[in-house]
């Protein structure tokens, strides 16, 4: 597994910071962040996003809050892994 790195937190102390990846084989994001606060996990879980879809936060997901000023790093990370998407399939 081979993790390239696009970015952090730009207002980060030095401590465990919301961090962006993409992981270069699947062209998966992958994503560090402030686990949600029990009434943002509430929301989330219990709520139909899409219709006849199961409500609920699975054992083995997390919901994760990104600060609005990562959307530019979120947006570059969105773009490596459309671009590793692409020379994967070309590979093929």
């Amino acid at each position: 597994m081979t993790l390239r790195f696009v970015g952090i937190d730009p207002n980060t102390g030095g401590e465990g910071s919301p961090t962006v990846w993409v992981e270069e084989e699947s062209a998966d994001l992958v994503l560090q962040g402030e686990e949600a606060d029990a009434l943002l996990r509430a929301l989330v879980g219990s709520t139909e996003w899409v219709a006849g879809h199961k409500t609920g936060i699975p054992a083995h997901e997390r919901v994760i809050r990104i600060p609005a000023r990562m959307v530019p790093i979120l947006r570059e990370a969105c773009d490596a892994a459309e671009r590793a998407s692409a020379e994967h399939r070309d590979v093929r």
